[in-house]
């Protein structure tokens, strides 16, 4: 069976690189307005359909550029931490940023450079293919180099029908089934003989999920009242001397007047060793907690010099010991300094440094039977890394707390980006996150992704709600807490082989 002709080409080939570049930026709209869903499924469709159509060099081209835009539209606020608060001159911050969307979008380059080489023109099973290779682009972007899945495409569907694959294959299976159905979609209309076939079948699936009830895996536990923390701290005060004390002040007296079931108070809200606090401090913000029913959660630096430094949350509970979560996920250039690096970091003025990692599956915070589990900063970003706490269902967490600072980006984008990361996460596990922020998103979230309470970002204030844990667990639980991500890299795999072995036999 001959290969069926290439879809005809009524754009100029100079145009190619610059649509697809074009293309990757435009679709991160949907990461903030998740509304626009639609938009990034039109964007990976017409990338599709130009990639089909030319060679394979041309199409890793166009991978390349799409996949550079699409990182360097989607996280140039790295630019402020960097140039703001790390004293990067512009020049080199603007360089740094495009260098890692650059390097970070060379996997969707080989991704497209395959499909361009071992489509079939069978737009269902190019369309397979597509998504594989696009699969495969994805978990190589967050997994290898300790991984930067900011912006995986599953996130602009926390909104769409999509979403409610969400508890079965994570956000890396909605991006594959995003890809899947924009490509098949493209490829099909491409074709005169077979042109509604695609769309129509797109439609009528994203219909389907959207009509569909929601799947119901866990059953609900107990409620908690709660407290979280946002003091807006500006990030060239959060570390300098002088101000410390006024930020230490403000977030100790919230902590001290909750009378919730719990309170949170952001990643460093203590931005102190507790051996350089007066020396009645810590054993008296302890005490308080020991003789009330309140249980606090908060953000503070632990270690010396000798054993190394953790970024940490510590919990004080009444009747317990001091409970203590050691970040495990640290982040480049910010918690540890990859090899060969360390002449960038010493650029930058950032006071932080080479952290120890904490235990990955760490023991959760007990408050009145429920189970909190803390992970701080981007730690949300990796779902399996969390998936792995449910490896013993009876021990495994009933809500999670992520404490962040995103203070260090300014107000940008970021904030709503890391809102709808935390949202997925409570889709995949069915199971409500509680944000303490410095300077926001800080929020409620129920098991089912949406915002019950929240407060204003980049304001100072005080959130209390109230959230319902959840036991039981989730198909994407239960896989990625014995197995990660190895399913999905074997289904992507397996699907590529398969195609293109039929593809093979069929020439």
């Amino acid at each position: 069976m001959r290969r069926s002709a290439a879809p005809a080409r009524p754009l100029p080939r100079v145009l190619d690189l610059p649509l697809a570049a074009a293309l990757g930026a435009l679709q991160t709209v949907a990461y903030v307005r998740t509304e626009a869903w639609g938009l990034q499924l039109v964007c990976i469709a017409l990338l599709a359909w130009r990639a089909a159509s030319t060679p394979p060099g041309r199409a890793a081209g166009l991978g390349w550029a799409f996949g550079t835009a699409w990182l360097a539209a989607g996280t140039w606020w790295l630019f402020i931490s960097m140039h703001r608060y790390g004293g990067l001159p512009a020049w080199m911050a603007v360089a740094a940023v495009a260098a890692l969307s650059a390097f970070l979008s060379l996997y969707l380059a080989v991704a497209l450079a395959a499909f361009a080489h071992w489509r079939s023109g069978q737009p269902w099973r190019d369309a397979l293919l597509f998504a594989a290779l696009w699969l495969l682009a994805e978990l190589a972007r967050g997994v290898i180099f300790t991984g930067f899945p900011w912006v995986a495409s599953g996130y602009a569907q926390v909104d769409a029908p999509l979403a409610r694959l969400a508890p079965w294959l994570g956000v890396y299976g909605i991006g594959f089934a995003a890809a899947a159905l924009a490509a098949w979609t493209a490829l099909a209309l491409a074709q005169p003989e077979r042109r509604w076939w695609g769309a129509l079948g797109s439609a009528g699936i994203l219909v389907t999920l959207a009509l569909a009830s929601p799947a119901h895996f866990t059953q609900a536990g107990a409620t908690l009242t709660v407290t979280l923390l946002q003091g807006n701290i500006p990030q060239e005060e959060k570390f300098a001397t002088e101000h410390q004390a006024a930020a230490l002040e403000w977030h100790v007296s919230g902590l001290l007047a909750a009378q919730t079931d719990l309170v949170i108070a952001p990643e460093t809200a203590v931005p102190f060793l507790p051996q350089q606090m007066p020396e009645a401090f810590w054993p008296s913000l302890k005490a308080h907690f020991a003789g009330g029913r309140t249980h606090a959660l908060f953000g503070v630096p632990l270690g010396n010099e000798d054993a190394g430094y953790t970024n940490s949350a510590v919990g004080f509970a009444p009747g317990r010991a001091e409970y203590h979560y050691d970040k495990h996920h640290l982040v480049p250039f910010g918690e540890f300094i990859p090899y060969g690096f360390k002449w960038f970091t010493r650029l930058m003025d950032i006071p932080l440094g080479d952290f120890n990692r904490g235990l990955l599956r760490a023991p959760s915070f007990a408050v009145n039977g429920e189970r909190v589990a803390p992970n701080i900063c981007y730690e949300d970003l990796f779902g399996e890394e969390l998936a792995a706490r449910f490896d013993d269902p009876a021990s495994a967490p009933t809500m999670f707390a992520n404490l962040s600072n995103i203070g260090w980006f300014g107000d940008t984008v970021a904030v709503d980006q890391h809102l709808q990361i935390s949202r997925l996460r409570a889709l995949e596990f069915e199971r409500p996150m509680l944000r303490a922020t410095n300077t926001g998103a800080t929020v409620v979230i129920d098991h089912r992704g949406r915002v019950t309470h929240q407060l204003p970002p980049y304001t100072r204030g005080v959130l209390e709600g109230r959230v319902q844990g959840r036991d039981g667990l989730t198909p994407f639980a239960w896989w990625a807490s014995r197995f990660g991500l190895w399913p999905l890299l074997a289904l992507a795999l397996l699907l590529v082989l398969v195609l293109v072995l039929r593809r093979r036999m069929a020439a």
